[in-house]
């Protein structure tokens, strides 16, 4: 495995650690698991092979043992005894004969005779070196018997030497007769002994081989358990530790002991716990960065002034960054070197705009070589560079072949500048500006997630600074149109006030002419008078509508309230609207509750509103066509509408309604007279009076306009 950091010098060590030379050695002398497990295994294979080579002895030895008495002394001792029987039948055989001559006893006589070598060779063949002199005497004693055998064979059966011959015994078998049971006692007691000895090796066979087993099963389980031990222990650390380490105890580290192995895996578990407390180190301040990014930008992005985003700019990455100075460089045009605008410092805040502009500024050539090359370029001890003028390294145009110009060297020693950053700014191809970062701090370098945040921050900067100056230019062109609306606003108030007064003259005498009090007309000068004094009703009412519109512009419009019968005001409008209605051919229907639908209002504006969409109605519809007014009251407010079956608004245009001055193009290709200023109006006074306003309508099939406006209340004030 792999260790992917050592321990640092600042750091103790911790449990089951050691750091002592003598605890070295001893580490370095610790045995391997895969040793343990060979001495372990060694030792038990040594056991087993022990007690099987006891074993193995003793059976041998038993086995020797046992053929000895079954290959030897059982066989030497059936064939001497049964040496003995044939000897014993030679005698008998021949006593038999010599007493009654019955040749069948001397046939058994030479045939046990015949049989004896044969007897005597197998007991010699299975004798030990032991018994083979006792079976050599056996063989003279025998000898020298028959010899005697022979001579008694050529007696006469029945003779009285035949009977002599039967009733003595010969000395050479009583001889050959003892030898052969004293053999025979030998190898009954040989074979005795061989039994014993049998017996007792398989006895002691038994309880060697229990007690060896005793001890091989004592060995096993001493040596497993000394061996788990040796092994489940310190695993059972590791375990521990990572468990610990798994639930976030990020403290936890294991003891290197126990096998080599072990050691190996608990060194490289602490190696890990120790990069992963690096690592989240450097992830805690790399989200710390990022949201001191975030929040810089939010606040450039939350500034619309120029001033607002520079001071955010070096406020924010000055202390999110742990600078000293944080100074903010901005290219003015064409010019050929770049001013500091901002400037921020740790312990006095932001410089005065003089203490900014009095430091040296920068070639707009560096500004833009920087801006060209993207990123951040920073230099961690620009010391040295600040003596003499020596290109500074990496750094781009003159900054890096000749090194800084001398008032720069001289303004960046007096603010005791150790590590330096530069970030630069702008939008697509055009450079804006740098932002300097500056430390005072020797050995307190730029680090990679720090130089991240402020090209971060440089990035959002160039994107804020370039939405500040469109702000403020369009702050200036708002501020112009403003005036000039204004001052249109006031011309057309001029104007209609203007307007007014020669129109009041002109319809007055247009009315005393009407009434003959200048001398009666004639029916063309009658007709001439009608047509003046309707083109005069039509001015005032655009003139009223101009004076209204500006009032509403200008914020002058109100209304004046008190209680007001909806229904009462309808049919006084609908009176005034019918005779104009009739010429129409259009028909006009009501519909209003017999009870009054009071409204908390001004009577003039409402009469107003009913007049505006009433005549709309009207000239809209062509003739044949019908125009509904209805009122009711509904969820607390009355409810007025006025439908028509006209030529309705196309669907398209009907966002455009309430824009002033406009007409539907049906209306204009028409040539229906209008202004395009009543529906604005009608808007207003519902509005003012608590209310809204809808229109739904479809082309060439009609409109219908429904004002919904509070009920008037008991408690209401008057």
């Amino acid at each position: 495995m792999k260790i992917l950091r050592g321990r640092r010098p600042t750091e103790t060590l911790r449990a089951g650690e050691t750091g002592t030379p003598e605890a070295t050695g001893k580490a370095q002398r610790t045995v391997s698991v895969a040793q343990r497990l060979r001495m372990a295994f060694g030792l038990l294979v040594g056991l087993i092979a022990l007690v099987g080579a006891g074993a193995m002895t003793a059976r041998l030895y038993g086995d020797a043992t046992v053929d000895e008495l079954t290959e030897h002394v059982q066989p030497t001792r059936t064939a001497n005894l049964l040496l003995l029987t044939d000897i014993n039948q030679v005698r008998r055989s021949l006593r038999g004969y010599l007493l009654s001559g019955d040749h069948t006893q001397l046939a058994e006589y030479r045939k046990a005779r015949r049989a004896y070598p044969a007897l005597l060779a197998d007991a010699r063949g299975h004798s030990t070196p032991g018994t083979l002199p006792h079976l050599a005497t056996e063989q003279r004693q025998i000898d020298a018997y028959l010899r005697i055998a022979s001579q008694q064979e050529k007696a006469v059966p029945g003779s009285a030497q035949a009977h002599q011959f039967a009733r003595t015994t010969s000395s050479s078998f009583l001889r050959f007769e003892a030898t052969n049971k004293a053999l025979d006692a030998h190898l009954a007691g040989q074979a005795n002994d061989l039994q014993e000895r049998a017996d007792l090796n398989i006895r002691s066979t038994i309880i060697a081989t229990g007690i060896a087993t005793v001890a091989l099963v004592t060995a096993a389980l001493i040596v497993a358990v000394r061996t788990t031990r040796a092994l489940t222990r310190p695993l059972g650390h590791v375990q521990a530790t990572l468990a610990q380490l798994a639930a976030g105890e990020h403290s936890a580290r294991v003891g290197e002991s126990g096998p080599s192995e072990i050691r190996v895996v608990a060194h490289s578990v602490n190696a890990l716990a120790d990069e992963s407390d690096r690592l989240r180190t450097i992830e805690a301040e790399h989200e710390r960065l990022s949201a001191v990014s975030r929040k810089v930008g939010r606040k450039i992005r939350e500034r619309l002034q120029v001033g607002a985003v520079l001071d955010e700019v070096v406020s924010g990455v000055g202390e999110g960054l742990r600078a000293d100075y944080a100074i903010v460089l901005l290219v003015e045009g064409d010019k050929p070197f770049v001013p500091a605008v901002r400037a921020w410092n740790a312990e006095r805040g932001i410089l005065t705009e003089e203490e900014a502009r009095g430091l040296p500024p920068v070639p707009a050539e560096v500004v833009r070589g920087y801006y060209d090359r993207g990123g951040s370029w920073h230099i961690d001890d620009i010391r040295d560079y600040l003596v003499d003028a020596r290109p500074l390294p990496d750094a781009p145009a003159q900054f890096g072949t000749e090194g800084m110009p001398s008032e720069n060297r001289s303004a960046a020693a007096e603010l005791n500048a150790v590590a330096v950053m530069v970030s630069p700014f702008g939008v697509g191809s055009e450079a804006m500006g740098a932002l300097v970062l500056i430390r005072c701090r020797p050995g307190d370098i730029w680090r990679p997630v720090e130089i991240d945040a402020a090209q971060s921050v440089a990035s959002g900067l160039g994107r804020a600074f370039q939405h500040s100056r469109l702000y403020e230019k369009e702050a200036r062109v708002v501020e112009d149109l403003r005036a000039l609306d204004r001052a249109k606003s006031d011309f057309l108030s001029t104007v209609s006030h203007e307007l007014r007064t020669p129109l009041t003259s002109i319809a007055g005498y247009v009315e005393l002419l009407m009434d003959e009090d200048a001398g009666p007309l004639t029916p063309e000068q009658h007709h001439m008078l009608s047509v003046v004094d309707r083109n005069s009703t039509r001015l005032r009412s655009l003139i009223e509508d101009l004076l209204t519109l500006s009032r509403i512009e200008s914020g002058a419009f109100t209304s004046g309230r008190q209680p007001v019968d909806l229904c009462r005001l309808m049919g006084s409008t609908t009176d005034a609207i019918r005779p104009a209605a009739s010429a129409a051919e259009v028909d006009l229907e009501t519909d209003c509750p017999a009870q009054p639908l009071l409204v908390h209002g001004d009577t003039e504006q409402l009469d107003r509103v009913l007049m505006n969409l009433l005549s709309n109605a009207v000239k809209f519809t062509p003739k044949g066509g019908r125009v509904s007014v209805r009122a009711a009251a509904e969820d607390g407010e009355a409810v007025l509408s006025v439908s028509d079956t006209g030529i309705g608004i196309p669907e398209e245009e009907q966002k455009d309604l309430f824009t002033r001055f406009f007409r539907a193009s049906n209306a204009t290709a028409l040539a229906v007279p209008g202004t395009g200023l009543g529906l604005t109006i009608v808007r207003k006074i519902v509005a003012n009076h608590g209310g809204d306003l809808g229109i739904r309508s479809q082309e060439g099939k009609g409109t219908t306009v429904t004002a919904r406006i509070p009920l008037h209340q008991s408690d209401t004030p008057e």
